[in-house]
């Protein structure tokens, strides 16, 4: 297919053509026919590979195969300063008493005995109605039955010299036996377990395993993900000029990897060159603190994943000695969506270098790639009733972001491929089959990673309109159907 254009950039897809973008944009997009309807790509044959029949996966298809690709990365330990948010693979137990040691809970004089007391050095071992001064969390010394809080002490002197009184705000009775003093193993005994396996690791949980001794916890895998960003005409600062793209690549990824499970692990910009895209897959170490020798689990790159001369990932891959997983997602946006894995066993997932285009590819073979490694089940699909029709588009699925209103999915307004105006605005992302969705339908939807789930339907929801090619025609003066309302005109 070529690229086509939009009459209106504004409507939402399902609506019009696929609109093209600058930059990597076009060629990533649209690609050729092979891509989604099994056609044999005319022209020359891409170096790496020789003609063949190539059929896109399914949007079904393509998750399931992300998900199949990879089996849980092992568990292991990391600092506690990389440790939250990780789930725990081993019980964290006390190495020892909690505390340690008795220690004093208050500022004051650790006490021997009843008063009046004879001061002695700090430290030093108490005989009966003796006393030595003490700070909060401070070593009780031998002999030291209580503590004495600072407000509650009074300096004097009788025959023999200094002396160490009850006064000042004491109450009653003051000090009892054990008053003020921290017991050791008050908080745990050695070998209590103090965080149980299985828990998603918070900072107070870090805290404690500290205060334990521990260093580092034994957790859960979870994927280390390098980012290589492509594209010559891309620009990081500024407003671009015409032939030039900003990057948008740089300020979302790395944030939507943590979202769906991944560790960024620094990210590197190339051109558009083949030597600079197979130096940039050949040895790629992710800068990851306190750990700075960890592999990457998943490369991701952004572009380069069309079939024109410039687009060289599978090339690469097919020079690495890699395989191709997925070539192509029957849907749309994200059709040239690339995922390989490498003899060393790190995957690369090729991204289209189109914004939407992008995410849409993310979200459907990346998060079933992330949440396997990482342990999790398969990313939830809901349904949503949706509040507009939908026209057929034969052979492939289509991703629509989506707005709720009323309790009913809309289709967004700018969402073409290089487009973002419209997913930021979004509630979740429709699936929509290629036989298309009346008014009211149930329609397949996912959450977005930094949006709320999907909510479920509700009871008594309006059943979908019957399918039908032509309107039956309504008496004069009927009354409105309570059936669902198209509400998508309302929708900015």
């Amino acid at each position: 297919m070529t690229a086509e254009t939009r009459s209106d950039p504004a409507a939402p897809p399902g609506t019009g053509p696929e609109d093209a973008c600058p930059g990597e944009t076009a060629r990533e997009e649209s690609g050729t026919a092979d891509a989604e309807f099994g056609t044999t790509e005319p022209g020359e044959a891409e170096p790496g590979r020789s003609h063949h029949h190539h059929l896109a996966h399914t949007w079904e298809e393509a998750r399931q195969a992300a998900y199949d690709a990879a089996t849980p990365i092992p568990p292991g330990p990391v600092a506690l300063s990389i440790a939250l948010g990780r789930k725990l693979d081993q019980d964290i137990v006390a190495l020892q008493d909690m505390p340690h040691y008795a220690s004093s809970a208050m500022d004051g004089w650790a006490v021997n005995g009843s008063g009046p007391w004879i001061p002695v050095e700090p430290g030093a071992r108490l005989a009966p109605h003796q006393a030595s001064p003490i700070a909060t969390g401070g070593l009780i010394p031998v002999g030291g039955k209580a503590v004495l809080r600072t407000e509650s002490a009074v300096l004097g002197q009788d025959d023999e010299g200094p002396v160490v009184m009850v006064g000042g705000k004491a109450r009653p009775g003051e000090p009892r036996a054990g008053e003020h003093i921290r017991k050791a193993g008050e908080e745990a005994l050695e070998g209590d377990i103090l965080v149980k396996a299985g828990v998603e690791l918070n900072p107070a949980h870090l805290a404690l395993a500290a205060l334990a001794g521990y260093d580092e916890v034994q957790v859960q895998g979870k994927p280390v993900v390098r980012l290589v960003l492509t594209g010559s005409e891309v620009v990081e600062r500024g407003t671009p000029a015409p032939g030039q793209v900003r990057d948008t690549f740089g300020p979302q990824l790395p944030a939507v990897v943590a979202m769906l499970g991944g560790i960024h692990a620094g990210q590197q910009r190339i051109g558009d060159s083949y030597a600079e895209w197979l130096a940039a897959l050949e040895d790629v170490v992710p800068e990851v603190p306190e750990a700075p020798d960890l592999p990457a689990d998943v490369v991701i790159t952004t572009g380069g994943t069309g079939r024109s001369g410039t687009d060289h990932l599978r090339r690469a891959v097919a020079e690495l000695g890699g395989r191709l997983i997925i070539d192509g997602v029957a849907m749309r946006p994200g059709h040239p969506a690339v995922l390989a894995e490498l003899p060393d066993g790190r995957f690369v997932l090729g991204l289209p270098g189109n914004p939407l285009a992008a995410m849409m590819a993310l979200s459907t073979v990346g998060a079933p790639l992330f949440a396997v490694l990482g342990h999790r089940a398969m990313p939830d699909v809901q349904t949503v009733p949706c509040g507009t029709m939908i026209e057929a588009d034969p052979g492939r699925t289509r991703l629509m972001p989506f707005r709720l209103l009323y309790g009913m999915a809309s289709p967004a307004q700018h969402t073409g491929p290089g487009m973002m105006r419209g997913l930021a605005a979004a509630d979740g992302v429709l699936v929509v089959p290629p036989h298309g969705v009346q008014l009211g339908e149930p329609v397949p939807a996912f959450a977005l990673p930094w949006g709320p789930p999907i909510p479920p339907p509700k009871e008594g929801a309006a059943k979908a309109k019957p399918r039908s090619n032509a309107r039956a025609a309504q008496p004069k003066g009927k009354p409105a159907s309570n059936g669902p309302v198209d509400w998508s005109a309302l929708l900015g």
